[in-house]
């Protein structure tokens, strides 16, 4: 048994670093945003499920022998798939598909296909061991409940170790074959223990017998309570991130951090439980207590850290105001996520083995109920994943979420609290509670307005939907002349008026450019960077695109309350198209050609900035300037300089603000005459727009320019999609561009 335990804690170690690593690779192919991202989940769920279906259709008709051997041989397959899925899911489908497959439905198809192996694998493991180890009905549910409380501490380890230590130090490749090596154990050690295994077939019913008794519920019901669990869990998970995002501010280690405390959570709960239902007559309270009891303490940790948010002492070291990337803050948000989602995730883990308590009535079809439960999991995995990734939170944003999921908890608590069989205090109680959420959560404006810090008395506005959250506040007393805060996503993302940098940042390439007619926008931010854009006369095309879409509303209300903005007059302009998309996405799958190309600013340290500082990316980019065209990027790193300079055969960095200008050809880029333009009137009174406390640019590159040839030496890029190391920047230091590189 041993031996068995090592293997599937292996097994679930290596299956959370593939996870993260091949949604990653697919989100190259499907895009970032929102839709695209549950299509990916969707399609890794799907074929879970396929497996959980195959081995429950297959599993009890084996000899516990051959069961473990199929599961060694599901091991050693995903093994097989990790090694081989570079090649698959990033070369054919991320790189040699990108601009032939636009529809939702043949992304899903493709992504399935992607993953549809190793995901089967993947699923039917369960069924498998369990039918294995199934030796003794007394003891049945707490050996499978032991078993998947290992896989799931692997699983959780897998998350935060692979995340936070092997993807960021390895790459993504490497830590592939890391993965692949302990699937490979898994499977040797699955294998060791065959000699000992019985060849026997499992016996068959006899024939005319009546089937087994169902004394807590048939397995349709148990199926149906097992789906709304899941569909909770992870809704509520969803939730988490959202809100701890706003808390610890979205980097890489964000989401391996929340699901792999979950997981570590979920399996010591699982654990727990284990051991008690032994001694259990009747698992049917316990889970339904446990259920309602982990949504309860779920929802209020969630409140408790939404008032706090709003507490001075607290505020002032964790407000989103603040870049929260040092050790001293990613040590603080890190604490919040296990004191916010680890007792909860403890507590709903218990309810994996009351299930099996309760489905587990014969040896002869142990493997088709946990086929099936695991089935009836995954499935409402995917439906609390995919409705409230794409429908809940677009429709009624985070706090309307909480209220669906109390009233499902309270329909989930209703199977057990309707009947009068006997008295259920305990329950009653819970579904009183729940029902107190349900109608008691603040609106969704008054959620993100303290979460944002909105000064007394400040003007702002906001957006929510399924792809983020907007918020931009005016300054608040004591703030004195500093603009308004535009944050995104928890992130400070820029100011309205706009800074000065990020002005700049747009008007350069259309300064440089002889004739810059069409220009495009990837991010749009706090509008800045596109208003920049609007400098050039001659521009008749700008098209500005935007990954989160509350932000362009946010924008449009801006404009309205302030038509003497700088918002306004880029809402205004006729020839700047604000689109909601991913901006890669769009870049690799679009039609024609452009002059200039412009990067909004974006923190290297923020989750998935690596897809925009790649090589791969840049050399798609290049394929879209027009010949003589122009590439503007914000320098955060020398590995962004590194990089950019090993895409581009004429490069400038322009110093002091670090904005590099790449081009196939000669840059025309004179700085005497550049300096001059930036002192014309004109151009004075176009930034006094965008702000009108600014009015001197030249400042910002008046400093030396570096210049790179085709004669000049490069190294080779260190940025790519498999492995951005800037993104994780806690196993990569980070250099940044202050000063001169010696």
């Amino acid at each position: 048994m041993t031996r068995l335990i090592v293997a599937f804690f292996c097994s679930g170690f290596a299956a959370l670093p593939c996870q993260i690593i091949w949604q990653r690779m697919l989100g190259v192919f499907a895009g970032s945003d929102t839709v695209s991202a549950a299509l990916v989940v969707g399609a890794f769920l799907a074929g879970l499920g396929l497996g959980s279906i195959i081995g429950a259709r297959l599993a009890d008709r084996l000899s516990a022998h051959r069961a473990l051997l199929g599961f060694a041989l599901c091991e050693a397959g995903v093994a097989v798939c990790a090694l081989f899925s570079k090649f698959f899911l990033y070369d054919v489908i991320a790189i040699g598909l990108a601009d032939v497959v636009e529809q939702p439905a043949a992304i899903f198809a493709l992504c399935f296909a992607g993953l549809v192996v190793p995901t089967t694998l993947m699923g039917a493991s369960l069924p498998l061991l369990a039918r294995a180890v199934a030796t003794d009905l007394a003891s049945l549910a707490s050996r499978i409940g032991t078993l998947y409380s290992l896989n799931t501490l692997g699983a959780g380890l897998g998350a935060l170790i692979g995340g936070w230590f092997i993807i960021g130090s390895l790459g993504f490749v490497t830590a592939l074959i890391v993965a692949a090596g302990l699937d490979l154990l898994a499977a040797g050690l699955a294998l060791s223990l065959l000699p000992g295994l019985s060849r026997e077939p499992p016996a068959a019913p006899s024939p005319g017998a009546a089937p087994a008794a169902e004394p807590f519920g048939g397995m349709a019901l148990w199926c149906l309570l097992v789906f709304l669990s899941g569909y909770v869990i992870v809704a509520l998970e969803i939730i988490w991130v959202r809100m701890l995002g706003q808390v610890g501010q979205y980097h890489a280690y964000l989401f391996p951090t929340v699901l792999g405390v979950f997981l570590l959570a979920d399996g010591l709960g699982m654990s727990l439980a284990a051991r008690m239902v032994r001694r259990m007559a009747d698992p049917r309270p316990a889970f339904f207590l446990t259920q309602g009891s982990g949504f309860v303490l779920g929802v209020a940790l969630l409140g408790l850290l939404w008032w706090i948010m709003g507490v001075p002492a607290f505020s002032d070291v964790m407000a989103v105001d603040f870049d929260r990337f040092g050790p001293f803050h990613m040590t603080i948000s890190t604490l919040i996520i296990v004191a916010v989602v680890a007792p909860p995730a403890f507590i709903i883990g218990m309810t994996f083995p009351f299930v099996q308590r309760a489905v587990q009535q014969d040896l002869a079809s142990v493997g088709a109920r946990v086929g099936w439960v695991q089935l009836a999991n995954i499935l409402g995995n995917a439906a609390g994943s995919i409705v409230t990734g794409l429908l809940s939170f677009h429709l009624f944003g985070i706090m309307g979420t909480l209220v669906l999921l109390a009233v499902l908890s309270l329909v989930l608590l209703g199977f057990w609290v309707m009947p009068a069989r006997a008295s259920r205090p305990a329950t009653l109680a819970l579904a009183g509670i729940t029902a107190a959420i349900a109608i008691s959560v603040p609106s969704n404006e008054r959620f993100w307005s303290r979460m944002h810090g909105l000064p007394a008395g400040s003007a702002y506005a906001w957006g929510e939907d399924r792809s983020g959250v907007a918020f931009w506040r005016e300054r608040g007393e004591g703030e004195g002349r500093a603009p308004g805060r535009f944050f995104i996503m928890g992130h400070g993302q820029g100011f309205v008026p706009f800074l000065d940098t990020h002005i700049l940042l747009g008007m350069l390439g259309p300064l440089i450019h002889r004739n810059p007619q069409r220009v495009l926008t990837i991010g749009v931010g706090s509008g800045g960077t596109p208003y920049g854009a609007t400098v050039n006369p001659a521009t008749r095309e700008i098209r500005a695109i935007e990954l989160i879409r509350p932000v362009l509303d946010v924008l449009g209300d801006i404009a309205r309350e302030r038509p003497e903005s700088g918002v306004a007059a880029l809402v205004a302009d006729r020839r700047v198209s604000l689109e909601y998309g991913d901006g890669r996405r769009a870049l690799t799958r679009g039609e024609g050609l452009y002059d200039v190309i412009e990067a909004d600013a974006i923190r290297p340290q923020s989750s998935h900035s690596g897809m925009l500082y790649s090589a791969e990316f840049l050399e798609q980019l290049r394929a879209r300037l027009a010949p003589g065209g122009l590439y503007v990027q914000w320098a955060p790193s020398w590995r962004v300089v590194d990089t950019f300079a090993a895409a581009f055969p004429h490069v400038a960095l322009l110093r002091p603000v670090n904005v590099l200008v790449g081009s196939d050809s000669p840059i025309p880029l004179d700085q005497a005459a550049l300096l001059a333009a930036l002192r014309q009137p004109g151009i004075i009174g176009f930034v006094r727009r965008g702000n009108p406390l600014e009015s001197d640019l030249t400042k910002l590159v008046d400093g030396e320019i570096t210049l790179w040839t085709p004669a000049t030496a490069r190294v080779e890029a260190p940025l790519s999609d498999l492995f951005p190391r800037d993104e994780f920047f806690l196993n990569q230091i980070h250099l940044g561009t202050s000063a001169p590189r010696r």
